[in-house]
């Protein structure tokens, strides 16, 4: 006869000895898990199997969450870090009655399911982050409680706090192994961050086998060094785990982590506990097995009612959010100001009369542009975006002074300040980039963070999952070429603009001037599902004469800033190169030459526009040479095979910036020279 749920509830709460009881809910994960990977004849079962009970007790007894309603903003988040075992998260969701059906799991790892062979982002099915590049789903829930904490701190007050969640984390031996997580977890502590919970599922196995001959780190010694609290359990006991957590969210200035021994492929007599079962189908006939060995008594995706009776969230979820709902409308009452920026942030509007003020900051900046580096016109314009949106959060990765992400409305986070709007993220440009994404996902929050260009090479996969995840991140790169010189070829970027374009959803900017910068840095901060990377010189740039048309036009990517009436050709520049090409077109028309100048502050943009439009500002019939400082491979795509750019196919090197220039032949004279190469002069 089958457990009532609350016969089940009473062994959640006493006891970890559940496994063989035809009914346990907790074998209802290892068995979804199991028969889905075994269908897909492909996946990862040994971490579901093993980290069932950790679940069981985390889901059932304390995750605050509402299936019915994903997006409910005061949520309990909950990231996979270790993404492989995403049949375990599949099966929670459907279990706890989010929008992802039995066929939904069925379908695992099948074309546009909703049920991939990692988690992708997806909160309407309850996914909230996308995992399975090991480490990032950690540095991901790190950024989602410093929202968190920024947040709690701007809008609670002591008789209402309308923002008060935990940020929960499964990770295994592989996400400690990458060196993200120490960029991640050494800064948690450091802003005790209390409000994140973590799990290790410390199984000892990855897919070489037994972890002893290439990890032998002690953990805990190596979390409590960081200052986090450690708690060490048996993570096949429903009970311990439970107290663990219990006893973690009472540890309000710490992070935590639990650290859960178990085994991998728990149930699976033949291959328990070996790598066998990590990243592959058990088979058959060792599901057979296992079910016997587990008691499970129910064929594949077969669940009974009394199971789905205990899982099913939808009902606490739904009370537990009318109550928050109830204290917004007192909060509403008694803090009606703060209630209406909440609300604001949490929709992830633009402030109110925000078009208008920034049109009158770029007049502004068209009337008083001069020469300048556009690492300071970006300051220039953060001093202004900061101060109209309060939920921009800056930061840098220990390049503050050479970056300029520092605005005059900022102050610096800190367990001192809470509410400070720039984070000094120390040299983690990895870590930083992930943080941010995490910090964008659990939303209220619009960061912006910044480092060298070159070092885009640390930082490169969590902005590619920013891309992947469509995500509206702002990453600040500064230093865009040889020109920074004599720190030499480490610091000078040569390929990185190339990666970076070729990236999907990502849009690049690499304005000529501070007005350029305004757009660029409104387009970033206005995006919804693009992230965006502002590219911005250490070497001066001239001011640039524009009409209004042209001052329109930026926002396109690319249009004409000198135009002939017959033009002889087209010169395409970007950033500080801008102003070399309209210098050389100058030159060539005394010379009786018309020359078309195009900046092109953002090519991704400019390839969206519609044909007609790119046609009307490169003539396709005509020659086109690109000038820029920085590989030539993205400029191919919009060029005839006869055209040229002038870009740098090698590393850089030491010596002064003006000298690097001349050196690589980023010269007027070389410019013209190329020109009337083109035109067979």
């Amino acid at each position: 006869m089958l457990l009532t749920t609350k016969i089940l509830l009473s062994f959640l709460k006493q006891t970890g000895e559940i496994n063989l009881h035809p009914s346990d809910p907790t074998n209802a994960l290892r068995f979804l898990s199991i028969d889905a990977v075994q269908k897909a004849n492909s996946g990862h079962p040994g971490m579901p199997m093993g980290m069932a009970e950790i679940a069981t007790s985390l889901w059932s007894n304390h995750l605050k969450h509402n299936p019915s309603n994903p997006n409910w903003f005061n949520r309990d988040r909950f990231v996979l870090s270790n993404g492989h075992g995403s049949m375990l998260l599949y099966s929670l969701l459907h279990l706890t009655g989010y929008k992802l059906s039995i066929n939904d799991l069925k379908d695992f790892r099948q074309l546009k399911s909703k049920t991939p062979g990692h988690p992708e982002y997806d909160i309407d099915i309850g996914v909230e982050t996308t995992t399975g590049p090991l480490g990032q789903g950690i540095a991901n829930a790190v950024g989602m409680a410093i929202s968190e904490k920024i947040l709690a701190a701007e809008f609670n007050h002591e008789d209402l706090d309308p923002i008060d969640h935990f940020t929960y984390a499964f990770l295994g031996d592989g996400c400690l192994m990458e060196g993200i997580s120490h960029e991640a977890c050494s800064f948690a502590a450091t802003h005790n961050l209390g409000k994140l919970i973590c799990f290790y599922d410390q199984n000892g196995i990855s897919i070489d086998g037994e972890i002893e001959n290439w990890f032998t780190d002690d953990s805990v010694k190596r979390f409590e060094s960081y200052g986090w609290h450690t708690i060490c359990v048996d993570g096949h006991n429903i009970k311990e785990i439970d107290e663990a957590i219990s006893q973690a969210k009472e540890k309000s200035d710490k992070p935590s982590m639990i650290f859960c021994k178990t085994t991998i492929g728990f149930g699976s007599p033949n291959k328990s506990g070996t790598a066998d079962v990590h990243g592959a189908p058990l088979g058959d006939e060792e599901i057979e097995k296992t079910r016997e060995a587990l008691n499970w008594q129910y064929p594949a995706f077969e669940i009974p009612k009394e199971i789905y009776d205990f899982w099913d969230a939808k009902d606490k979820g739904a009370d537990i959010n009318s109550d928050w709902d109830n204290l917004i409308k007192n909060y509403e009452e008694k803090y009606p100001e703060q209630a209406k920026e909440l609300n604001r942030r949490i929709k992830g509007e633009a402030p109110e009369n925000f078009e208008e003020s920034f049109n009158e900051f770029l007049n502004n900046c068209d009337s008083n542009n001069s020469s300048m580096a556009t690492r300071k016109a970006s300051k220039a314009c953060l001093d202004f975006f900061v101060k109209e949106m309060p939920e921009l959060v800056g930061g840098s990765a220990d390049l503050t002074p050479s970056n300029n992400t520092f605005s005059e409305s900022s102050s610096t986070f800190s367990n001192e300040n809470p509410k400070g709007n720039h984070i000094n993220y120390g040299v983690r440009e990895f870590g930083m980039s992930a943080i941010m994404n995490g910090m964008v996902l659990h939303g209220g929050i619009k960061p912006y963070g910044a480092t060298f260009l070159v070092f885009t090479d640390y930082a490169r996969n969590a902005v590619r999952l920013s891309a992947l995840m469509g995500l509206p991140n702002i990453f600040v790169y500064t230093h865009d070429s040889v020109a920074l010189g004599e720190d030499g070829p480490t610091h000078q970027p040569i390929e990185h603009l190339v990666t970076l374009r070729s990236t999907p959803n990502l849009n690049n900017w690499r304005p000529a001037d501070l007005v350029e910068t305004s757009v660029a840095w409104k387009d970033a901060v206005t995006s919804t599902k693009t992230p965006t990377c502002l590219i911005f010189s250490r070497q001066g740039t001239s001011a640039i004469t524009r009409s209004q048309d042209q001052l329109n036009a930026i926002k396109k990517g690319g249009y004409l800033l000198d135009q002939s009436d017959n033009p002889d050709m087209t010169i395409i520049a970007s950033g500080s190169e801008v102003q070399l090409a309209l210098d050389a077109a100058k030159q060539l028309k005394s010379e009786s030459k018309n020359i078309n100048v195009v900046s092109m502050p953002s090519l991704d943009i400019f390839l969206q526009q519609s044909e007609e439009y790119q046609r009307s500002i490169i003539n396709p019939d005509k020659p086109v040479l690109v000038v820029e400082c920085s590989h030539p491979n993205s400029w191919y795509k919009i060029l005839n095979r006869n055209d040229k750019v002038i870009g740098i196919e090698t590393f850089g090197e030491s010596a002064p910036g003006g000298e690097l220039l001349e050196h690589f032949g980023f010269t007027e004279e070389n410019v013209i020279k190329t020109v009337k190469s083109l035109l067979n002069d």
